[in-house]
């Protein structure tokens, strides 16, 4: 047939086949779903539980987290009553992770979900480089503000954790640091002469006692005293320790 008889022809069926009957299985194929959204709108309301269930996890973290949530590669059925769940809770969120997600109220269909974590926010650099058993102090960082996730597994993220620490290498400026980088720097050594103060909202006293552990800033360390009076105290600088009531 001439294509330019096409649309009489099928005037004339649908004359013959009656119009509704030829016109309805045309507009169940128009506005019908296919399989792959179909699929999709049984994965959502997992989905959707999983980024709420993370955003929830880093809500502690301070700052900006974007979280993406990548449907499952194969075709699953759909997951009534979703409760997502952490495989390894001790693992820290950010980068790719595994989330597990029960199913149905006795949540015994578990099925596993990908997603993605970036969390935002500052992180202490160096302003110059740094010799090999240098000692930090605080003028010595400024803040960055970057991608935490992409960050080395031992990343300094608060610049009070490494500052009296030495360097156990050459360190250079404006990279992220790392806790193995730096080692402390001992204040006190064992049988140290050492002063401590204790202190409270309305008193301070100072004595003088002998060290019986090495400390660094921090560190609390054992102090007897001439009477042979034990206390523990704690680090505050060279042979100096308080004790806080």
């Amino acid at each position: 047939m001439p294509l330019r008889d096409l649309p009489a022809f099928c005037r004339d069926l649908g004359l013959i086949l009656g119009t509704t009957a030829f016109a309805a299985p045309l507009a169940l194929g128009l506005v019908g779903n296919t399989p792959a959204q179909a699929d999709e709108r049984a994965d959502e309301p997992a989905l959707e539980a999983v980024e709420r269930f993370l955003y929830e996890q880093t809500r502690d973290q301070g700052a900006e987290v974007v979280i993406e949530v990548h449907p499952p590669s194969a075709e699953l059925p759909p997951c009534p009553s979703p409760e997502p769940f952490l495989p390894r809770p001790s693992d820290s969120l950010g980068g790719r992770v595994s989330v597990g997600v029960r199913c149905g109220d006795d949540g015994r269909q578990v099925r596993y979900l990908q997603a993605e974590i970036d969390v935002y926010g500052r992180y202490p650099v160096l302003k110059q480089p740094l010799s090999a058993g240098s000692q930090v102090m605080p003028a010595m960082l400024r803040s960055e503000h970057g991608n935490l996730s992409r960050l080395p597994r031992d990343a300094v993220r608060e610049p009070e954790s490494v500052i009296g620490q030495v360097a156990r290498r050459n360190l250079a400026a404006g990279v992220p640091l790392q806790h193995r980088q730096f080692e402390i720097k001992p204040l006190v050594e064992r049988g140290d002469q050492v002063v401590v103060e204790a202190r409270g909202s309305n008193f301070r006293v100072t004595r003088e006692g002998t060290a019986l552990d090495p400390g660094g800033a921090g560190d609390l360390v054992r102090v007897r005293f001439p009477d042979r009076e034990l206390v523990r105290a704690r680090v505050v600088d060279k042979a100096r320790l308080v004790i806080e009531y």
